[in-house]
């Protein structure tokens, strides 16, 4: 007899009997799957065979569950836990084709999430895989939970994870592929804003809401946060970023990471994160996003590699739960003694086992960016879809995004490129979140109650006050707080960009309003006005930066001045094409200056700077003339602009009208300070180092943290 064998099953069993005297049985649900019940207690019979397996056994640790399931996997089925694409509902909610290919045949249990979720959907079909069609609350549930059921009637019952990209943000201009418009869910200022407020207190409100929302759709993974520092201006992806502040971000994403998640995952946590861009995807060369292969390259020349790992090091400290690795290549990247091979960092062994895994101590998963295999494999694109698949894996990468061919890995396996113990290792970091957060158990959501948890009023409310507290006063000659009108001395306003009746809602003082912009043409200032208010937002217009094409002479084919070369010259099958994830034509990102962008062809500000102008003139006193500018990107206030000259300035980082009034008419004193530091000229901005934040002081206009209040 085998005493040790026999020693170690008596403890075992042990072990379960006690855990289950002491351990409350978690909510079980089930749709397809037969229910267990062993010593009075339930049990999901995932796989049906009539027997309580160790997976299936909630008493049991997470890593001895998982240990056994991995065991019971086909080398198809891990291949397919290391895929995760997009899985968007069809109008009314209802499941795609596609839906069971995924789930049946690609054996795959990650998806990405892209419908808009509103209360009033508009009953188009998606639009595209990176934008689906509208959906309510509801449809959104019903539509996770059937996913769901589609994976509990599969051989093993393995749980689906959905995930999205940020969406509880007021962006007017929310981009597919990059975020997803708020529709129906609580609205926050975007990622600087939060940090604006300067305020712990209100990131906890605002996971709280947050994580409820997301609950509520069956969402329990998010693409979210970017721990990437804002330290290239002309990168179009600030607005998600947080702040050019090292430790400020730090501090935000090791909050994020406790309220969502509530440190490591487990049966609490709301959504698990996959934070991005690992190492930082902030100093990209020439303020171009990787996402195109004219911005493929990430620079460090003021070689602060290290300040951009930092909310890494805080986010990995607290317990997130996957890391994201970005499209760039390391440009003469050095850290530590190691100079980084050029090739994209989810390919990068250096990256993401040396230095993520061994010398931060990260012990999640590694999940791919979207497209690295078909669209984005800089530095591999010479090589077949099949190497690309084994670099990643061989890297440590465990999850490809955008990527649904599980035979390609078992391929791989077969023919020994990829070792299937490098396989086990991915499905075991996979399975490990889907465990921990007890969606074995209780995968389903209560669809009903989903129409009343998103938006949830106090949620709005929060949200509200986060919006009023990001904004920030960079400069007041005394025309805010707006004055007090009264019956004897009524206070005429002429706006531009602001809606009207909000503007002139009797709870903000009841002012008299007259709409500059009501009509086509813009209307004059009249000589009795007491105060000008203008929003100024500026955009890259799709129907300019849609004809972007490869093989177009005027754009695609235009000499890149810093290469001598066209600006598609590495783009031979179209990948640029439309420029569908933002960001100005290649020729005009330096261009961000207001009185350059006004100028230029893919730029454009509203109001135009023409119509400010003029405005600001017929006013007859530039100190009557608040302006409140969106600053979805670091944008020079230029001395020939004229913007200055104005009696107030205001940042906002994504805000509604009715949160800026309460700013204006002084109900909410201003409180916010800016997350980044705005240039004193554009010259500042190109000379500055990409991976550096801020400027010389004799260059800085207003500096990181400056924010004015009333007296």
């Amino acid at each position: 007899m085998n005493f040790p064998c026999v020693l170690c099953a008596f403890f075992s069993a042990a072990f379960v009997a006690l855990t289950a005297l002491a351990a409350e049985p978690p909510e079980l649900t089930t749709r397809v799957k037969p229910v267990l019940r062993v010593d009075g207690l339930p049990f999901k019979d995932l796989n049906a065979s009539g027997t309580l397996e160790p997976y299936e056994d909630w008493r049991r640790p997470v890593a001895e569950r998982v240990t056994d399931l991995v065991a019971r996997l086909t080398l198809e089925e891990k291949a397919g836990l290391m895929l995760i694409d997009t899985l968007n509902a069809e109008p009314g909610g209802r499941v795609p084709a596609s839906a069971t290919d995924f789930v049946q045949q690609q054996k795959m249990t990650r998806f990405i999430f892209r419908n808009p979720v509103t209360a009033t959907p508009d009953g188009r079909p998606s639009p595209s895989r990176l934008r689906g069609a509208q959906v309510t609350p509801r449809e959104a549930a019903e539509f996770t939970n059937a996913i769901q059921e589609l994976a509990e009637g599969t051989r093993l019952g393995i749980p689906a994870l959905f995930k999205s990209n940020a969406r509880n943000h007021y962006d007017r201009d929310a981009r597919g592929g990059i975020n997803e418009p708020a529709g129906s869910l609580s609205a926050w200022p975007k990622e600087p804003g939060l940090a604006a407020t300067g305020d712990l207190a209100i990131l906890r409100r605002f996971t709280a809401a947050m994580g409820a929302e997301w609950r509520a759709l069956g969402l329990r993974g998010a693409y979210a946060y970017m721990a990437d520092l804002a330290t290239e201006p002309r990168w179009y992806r600030v607005h998600e970023s947080f702040t050019e502040d090292a430790d400020l971000a730090a501090s935000i994403l090791r909050e994020l990471v406790l309220g969502l998640q509530g440190g490591p995952v487990s049966r609490d946590t709301a959504v698990a994160l996959t934070l991005k861009h690992f190492p930082g995807g902030g100093p990209q060369e020439g303020g171009f996003d990787p996402h195109y292969t004219f911005g493929k390259n990430q620079v460090y020349p003021a070689g602060r590699f290290a300040e951009h790992l930092k909310p890494f090091r805080a986010a990995i400290d607290a317990g997130v739960s996957s890391v994201m690795p970005y499209y760039g290549v390391p440009i003469r990247a050095t850290f530590e003694g190691v100079t980084y091979e050029q090739i994209g960092m989810a390919f990068s062994k250096q990256i993401v086992t040396d230095l993520l895994r061994t010398r931060l101590g990260f012990t999640g998963y590694v999940n791919s960016d979207t497209g690295i295999i078909d669209t984005r494999a800089w530095g591999l694109e010479g090589r077949s879809v099949p190497e690309r698949v084994a670099a990643a894996i061989l890297a440590g990468t465990d999850v490809l995004s955008g990527f649904n061919r599980a035979q390609t890995i078992v391929d791989l396996v077969h023919r020994g490129l990829v070792p299937e113990s490098r396989v086990d290792a991915a499905a075991t970091r996979l399975l490990t979140e889907q465990f921990a957060l007890g969606l074995f158990e209780n995968p389903y959501v209560d669809a009903t109650r989903a129409d009343a948890i998103v938006g949830r009023a106090d949620f709005r409310a929060d949200a509200l006050d986060a919006q009023r507290r990001s904004i920030v006063l960079l400069k007041n000659s005394g025309a805010l707080p707006l004055p007090r009108p009264t019956a004897a001395r009524p206070v005429r306003l002429y706006t531009l960009g602001l809606n009207a009746a909000v503007v002139g809602d009797p709870r903000h003082g009841g002012y008299v309003v007259t709409a500059g912009d009501a009509t086509a043409r813009r209307q004059t200032v009249h000589a009795d006005t007491d105060r000008v208010f203008i929003r100024v937002e500026v955009t890259n217009p799709r129907d300019v930066t849609a004809t972007y094409k490869h093989d177009d002479p005027a754009t695609g084919g235009a000499r890149n001045p810093a290469t001598g070369r066209a600006w598609a010259a590495e783009d031979a099958t179209g990948v640029d094409d439309g420029l569908i994830f933002g960001g100005a034509l290649p020729a005009e990102v330096d261009l961000i200056s207001f009185s350059r962008m006004a100028e230029a062809r893919s730029w454009r500000i509203t109001p135009s700077l023409a119509d400010i102008r003029a405005t600001m003139r017929e006013c007859g006193d530039p100190a009557k003339v608040v302006l409140a500018i969106y600053f979805r990107q670091p944008f020079v206030l230029d001395r020939a602009s004229g913007l200055r000259d104005a009696g107030a300035l205001l940042a906002t980082f994504g805000v509604s009208d009715e949160a800026l009034l309460d700013v204006l008419t002084g109900a909410h004193r201003p409180t916010g300070k800016l997350p980044f530091a705005l240039a004193e000229n554009l010259e500042a901005v190109l000379a500055n180092d990409p991976d550096a934040p801020g400027y010389p002081a004799a260059d800085t206009l207003f500096p990181f943290g400056h924010g004015l209040t009333y007296p």
